[in-house]
């Protein structure tokens, strides 16, 4: 068996060149580039900031380093390194003012403690609204195929609505959307989309940590920055006014002051006989600037060419964004540096990349896709699904990775959400080799499969999946593994003080990426199409293209 070595930063990766074996996986070098990525130098890798412009010129120079081709959008004939991904950016400018008003009696809120509004993406320069009347209406679900309306008789023109997170058998676990299992319907994003088909001037989601699935600061960090989406011919038909969330404690203490009690209304709204309920004699008012162009961002890409069947494609994918700069938190650190979100991503796939580039050439193509604005809605892979530069029919899977854990090795891995798909069959047949077993997503009430960036691809069909490194340490057992995503979700997630550790040892990611690289080089190496189970909603899509591929 033949062996060579690369070298780069004083590393060294040993490869195979047995195309059935994995190659080693170097911890030192995925932890010096989780380091360099979410070193205050990169200023929290925000779109459209001198950080984006770092962050893509280093991406692109390990790229390089590792051995990949350039993949990105053709330039005089050659492909570049980098697709552009235009974008609206839009940030609230100058003072807010915000107040709610019971009784005719004013009272100030202050954005980022009680409320969180997002700079507003419908094409407003500024947000002036006075004493608007708020209506509760549910989890603002209106789904006729499981004959569920919580909009029953409610215009919502003129008004605010408010509404719950997550599903209506989020409490109970039982119920017509799935039990704990998130639908699209309890996404954050539906509720607003809904909204804005209704004509509302805005939406308002209580905020509670069980069903968010995440605490006050990360909604607070995630909503009052810089916000992007998406060009839109009519954002007026997709964004309301005012998109924001409010405490739950605040809520309750309005609905108490209009004689309506919360809880009872939250138990009503999970049922089908729910009917929207307005506040009386509660109304919200704004009045803020907000300034908005179109930016341009980039994903980076790059690629190994296929040697017998270059048009069908493996993709490898990550986010190489975070938050930026944002509020200070109580060390007055202002930078997010995102280290585990998703600096282990990005040293994942450079790593991936280079043990592709330094084994046997794949007989299909393989792209190591760098994706922007994933913390602003999966923008970036959202813009990759809808403009492709390799074509989506012949796409064979997406291997996304997003957020692997620094730790140690575990017994297990997950993937984010519930779906039954080829792909993770292949994922838990080839764990065997490392005794790894599959365990599903703990908490699919959390929506995660809608906030990955395999999202986009999945919906137009590609079979996709975000690996998670699962939590039964093989040093501590599910206890510790448990102990260290609590404490990570509630101290560091989305917040600065997610930061590089000089504690984490990488082998469990070294593991990650050996399976990770099986399921990849089998593809890539085979003539299978792998498919979503027969009862997806994915499969339709995914059987439409099926006449072009071979």
């Amino acid at each position: 068996m033949k062996h060579f070595f690369a070298f780069a930063s004083g590393a060294v990766l040993v490869l195979s060149s047995c195309a059935q074996k994995p190659p080693t996986f170097d911890a030192y070098r995925l932890s010096a580039e989780v380091k360099t990525l979410s070193s205050d130098a990169f200023e929290g890798r925000g779109p459209d900031t001198p950080g984006e412009l770092k962050t893509v010129e280093y991406i692109t120079r390990e790229f390089k380093d590792a051995g990949l081709s350039p993949g990105g959008d053709l330039k005089d004939g050659q492909r570049t390194w980098t697709q552009a991904v235009p974008l609206g950016r839009f940030e609230i400018t100058g003072p807010v003012k915000l107040s709610i008003s019971v009784a005719g009696k004013p009272e100030p809120l202050i954005q980022g403690e009680q409320v969180a509004l997002r700079a507003a993406m419908n094409g407003a320069t500024a947000v002036k609204v006075d004493n608007v009347p708020l209506v509760f209406v549910g989890y603002g679900v209106s789904a006729p195929e499981r004959n569920w309306d919580d909009y029953k008789g409610i215009d919502l023109k003129g008004k605010i609505g408010v509404v719950l997170v997550n599903d209506p058998d989020f409490e109970t676990g039982q119920g017509d959307f799935g039990g704990k299992a998130m639908t699209y319907y309890g996404r954050w994003t539906y509720k607003y989309e809904e909204a804005a088909r209704r004509g509302a001037v805005g939406m308002l989601v209580v905020h509670e940590t069980a069903p968010a699935s995440y605490g006050w600061e990360t909604v607070k960090n995630s909503n009052t920055n810089t916000m992007f989406d998406i060009v839109r011919k009519d954002p007026a038909h997709e964004h309301t006014l005012i998109e924001g969330w409010i405490q739950r404690d605040v809520a309750a203490d309005l609905f108490r002051r209009a004689g309506l009690d919360f809880d009872t209304l939250k138990k009503e709204a999970q049922t089908r006989d729910f009917k929207p309920v307005e506040l009386k004699g509660v109304g919200f008012s704004a009045d803020y600037a907000v300034s908005s162009q179109v930016i341009t961002s980039h994903n980076v890409v790059g690629r190994i060419e296929g040697a017998k069947r270059p048009n069908e494609t493996v993709i490898y994918s990550g986010h190489w964004d975070h938050l930026g700069i944002g509020a200070p938190d109580a060390r007055g650190d202002r930078i997010n540096n995102g280290a585990v979100d998703n600096a282990t991503g990005i040293a994942a796939l450079i790593e991936m990349g280079r043990a592709f580039a330094h084994g046997k050439r794949p007989d299909r193509s393989i792209v190591f896709l760098a994706v922007t604005a994933e913390e602003k809605g999966l923008l970036g892979s959202e813009y990759y699904a809808a403009n492709p530069l390799y074509p989506l029919a012949s796409t064979v899977a997406v291997l996304n990775m997003d957020a692997l854990s620094p730790w140690g090795p575990t017994r297990d891995f997950s993937i984010s959400g519930s779906a039954k798909l080829d792909l993770l069959d292949r994922l838990i047949a080839d764990a065997k080799a490392w005794n790894r077993v599959y365990t599903p997503d703990a908490r699919p009430e959390a929506g995660s499969f809608f906030r990955s960036d395999h999202f986009p691809f999945a919906k137009r069909g590609v079979p996709a999946v975000s690996f998670d490194s699962g939590e039964d340490w093989v040093e501590g057992g599910v206890a510790a593994g448990k102990a260290a995503a609590e404490d990570y979700s509630e101290h560091r997630y989305h917040q600065p003080a997610d930061e590089w550790n000089a504690k984490w040892p990488f082998t469990g990611m070294q593991r990650d990426l050996e399976l990770l690289y099986k399921v990849g080089s089998d593809l890539a190496n085979s003539g299978a199409w792998p498919n979503w189970a027969a009862d997806s909603e994915f499969r339709a899509a995914r059987d439409a293209t099926a006449g072009e591929r071979k």
